[in-house]
């Protein structure tokens, strides 16, 4: 029974597994319930080869950090995308606001998750004392353990008394203590000999007592913002967009048109420009890669990914807010690396010589994959760009090296705008004014991956190097 459910999702995940749902079950079944079968109890031939299969591939298989951010993703992806818990139960990626409104994100097929799959992931938020996520998630696990009631699986981490226990509990600290109450009561009528839960009980009911109020108070959670992040709404609402196009035919300043840049490297293939904004400047060069240079620079990739770290005034370190992999690529690595930067400077008219520009960034989004609002310039003298000696971060080139099938878009908030993500193109833009001054307009975010497996190459180039290229301006404030 466990084989074959760990075989249909194999077989739906496919390449890879696109879907975040499909994605979180399949690390579920190869971290939690491989385990919780090989240590189970019933012993059968089975369950031998399970857990001599279990020892020979162990040390590859998804470790509990893993399970523990996929299930944040999911709450990621709630969140970001307004959807809807009951939704994403059914394996629909429903809004949570309006059931007329199409779903963001519609799949070939569905994986619908299970009550121990819900349950899990309320666990994770009430292990976090997030009670606003754990209620949900806790509720339709409770609703989806008293469907099968009876219908036990040996890989299940919890039960429905499991799920009762959390979902009061959850209840009681988020100050509504009359439905903690009632769980619990239900809880007792399925394990009447809890002296835990009995003790709850009365501790609820004298609550009651002495505060009657609380049984009809309407308790309303607020959602955590753990990195206190004050353009969260204008980023979410940017992101739910899935890549809003900006509307060139209202202004004639925004067009297409083939580029030479002055460079003989373009004038047989010239970029295919399209200028996005002129405050801030942000222009896309379509085509800017083939498929086979983009797949080879995520296979050369590959390897070396490793969880990416942000600037934390002189250190660098992992954050919440920034969850990816990614790999830095020297020019010796490969002749396809030495082509694309030859292609960058042509296109940009700048010095991307070392110590002028860093080495190319690889970065792989995978579920619910993102980075929240930030600069990429640095705003402080003690950021550890300043170690290159060349100055600050003047702009960025960004590549596409894959398709997505909803989400990943760049997000520019103060700008209003977003860009959706579109495959083997480049997006160009300039983080400082021409006085060295950074751009508060490029303030940007890489929304929450929906559906697919987002990687992006960054080349930042830096200020020295550039003063005949990019010269001030006579007009101090530019």
């Amino acid at each position: 029974m466990f084989y074959n459910k760990v075989w249909d999702l194999h077989q739906g995940a496919g390449a890879s597994a696109v879907n975040p749902l499909l994605a979180y079950m399949l690390i579920k079944r190869l971290q939690s319930d491989w385990l919780n079968l090989v240590h189970s109890l019933e012993a059968t031939e089975n369950i031998q080869a399970l857990k001599n299969g279990y020892k020979k591939v162990e040390k590859d298989l998804p470790e509990f950090e893993d399970l523990e951010g996929a299930a944040r993703a999911l709450m990621r992806l709630q969140d970001v995308y307004a959807l809807s818990v009951k939704g994403l139960a059914k394996g629909m990626f429903q809004r949570a606001s309006s059931t007329h409104l199409p779903d963001l994100y519609s799949p070939g097929q569905r994986f619908p998750l299970s009550a121990d799959d819900c349950f899990l992931v309320g666990k994770v938020a009430y292990d976090m004392e997030d009670y606003y996520h754990s209620i949900p998630w806790l509720e339709e696990s409770v609703s989806l353990f008293r469907g099968s009631y009876g219908d036990w699986n040996t890989e299940d981490e919890g039960s429905l008394a499991d799920a009762l226990d959390h979902l009061a509990f959850s209840y009681f600290k988020a100050g509504n203590v009359s439905q903690a109450l009632s769980l619990s009561r239900e809880f007792l009528h399925y394990d009447p000999s809890n002296k835990r839960i009995a003790r709850n009980v009365l501790k609820y009911e004298r609550l009651l007592m002495e505060n009657p109020e609380h049984a009809k108070a309407e308790v309303s959670l607020q959602r955590p913002n753990v990195t206190h992040l004050q353009t969260r709404d204008l980023y979410e609402e940017l992101c739910r967009t899935l890549g809003s196009q900006p509307a060139q035919y209202q202004s004639p300043a925004l067009h297409c048109s083939y580029e030479t840049n002055g460079s003989p490297f373009l004038i047989l293939q010239p970029a295919k420009k399209e200028l996005i904004r002129l405050q801030p400047y942000v222009a896309l060069y379509h085509n800017f890669v083939s498929d086979l240079e983009a797949e080879k620079i995520k296979d050369l990739a590959a390897p070396w990914l490793q969880r990416s770290v942000v600037a934390s005034e002189d250190k660098q370190q992992k954050a919440e807010y920034r969850i990816s992999k990614s790999a830095w690529l020297k020019d010796t690595v490969d002749p396809v690396i030495v082509s694309l930067d030859q292609r960058i400077a042509a296109m940009t008219g700048l010095n991307i010589q070392p110590p002028y520009a860093e080495y190319l960034q690889v970065v792989n989004y995978g579920i619910g994959g993102h980075y929240e609002p930030h600069f990429d310039h640095a705003t402080s003298r003690k950021s550890p760009l300043y170690r290159m000696k060349s100055g600050n971060r003047l702009a960025t080139v960004m590549i596409y090296l894959s398709s997505v099938e909803a989400g990943g878009s760049t997000a520019f908030i103060y700008a209003n705008f977003s860009v959706p993500v579109v495959k083997n193109a480049a997006l160009f833009w300039w983080n400082l004014h021409r006085n060295g001054a950074g751009d508060e307009d490029t303030l940007h975010a890489g929304c929450p991956v929906l559906g697919g497996d987002k990687w992006v190459a960054n080349k930042w180039i830096h200020e020295h190097g550039q003063e005949f290229r990019r010269p001030c301006s006579p007009d101090p404030r530019d």
